[in-house]
């Protein structure tokens, strides 16, 4: 299955998906999207039809009001999206990609502390 490259606009649809944890109509999707941003329940259910084509989600057509999952974890979208933004934007060097990150100063002293653990995790399973 090719990794999953979805829009900005798709990605808003999926956390919606993920959130749920569970079957989700368009009326549930629109409800949702609607409470940070004004969105037309027709372009939410035109959205989630490409994104079925694209293999993004599974409609199911069993029942009158049709529901969608997702067809990828969350985790597996962020490190395809994050693979991608390595490749294109830091020539597929982590390094400089959180380089760039911790630069921009935005980490407080807690996230950095547990990115300290997480590069111990990271060496440590290595190691093993």
């Amino acid at each position: 299955m090719p990794s999953p490259q979805p829009t900005e606009g798709e990605l808003a649809i999926l956390r919606v998906l993920w959130s749920r944890q569970a079957p989700c109509t368009v009326r549930d999707v629109h409800g949702e999207l609607s409470r940070t941003k004004d969105t037309a329940y027709t372009t939410v259910l035109k959205m989630l039809t490409i994104m079925a084509d694209k293999g993004l989600v599974r409609r199911d057509e069993s029942e009158r009001s049709h529901t969608y999952v997702p067809m990828h974890a969350e985790g597996d979208v962020q490190s395809s999206l994050l693979q991608d933004l390595m490749q294109r934007a830091f020539s597929g060097s982590a390094l400089k990609l959180v380089q760039r990150a911790l630069d921009d100063e935005t980490a407080s002293t807690e996230d950095l502390d547990a990115i300290s653990k997480l590069i111990a995790q990271a060496k440590a399973r290595r190691k093993s």
